[in-house]
């Protein structure tokens, strides 16, 4: 199954996080198909940027949000 869901980037602590489309076998940080966007919690504001275009794309095709990338992408205003 296709999954859109985070890959933790960023140095100890300071964690940075993609948002990838990537096949549920694969590691959490390890192999992907595609990256839509980023989400940084340690900015303030916290920092939220997804290609819209390209997730519902996903979604249409089948892809599952994580429970998180799918607060994220309300947050962001794109579902």
């Amino acid at each position: 199954m296709v999954k859109i869901r985070l890959r933790r980037m960023g140095a100890k602590k300071a964690p940075f996080y993609r948002l990838v489309v990537a096949d549920s076998r694969y590691p959490r940080d390890g192999r992907f198909i595609e990256e839509i966007g980023y989400y940084n919690p340690i900015a303030e504001p916290v920092e939220i940027k997804i290609d819209g275009e390209r997730a519902k794309q996903w979604i249409k095709n089948g892809a599952q949000p994580t429970d998180t990338v799918r607060a994220l992408m309300k947050k962001a205003g794109v579902i």
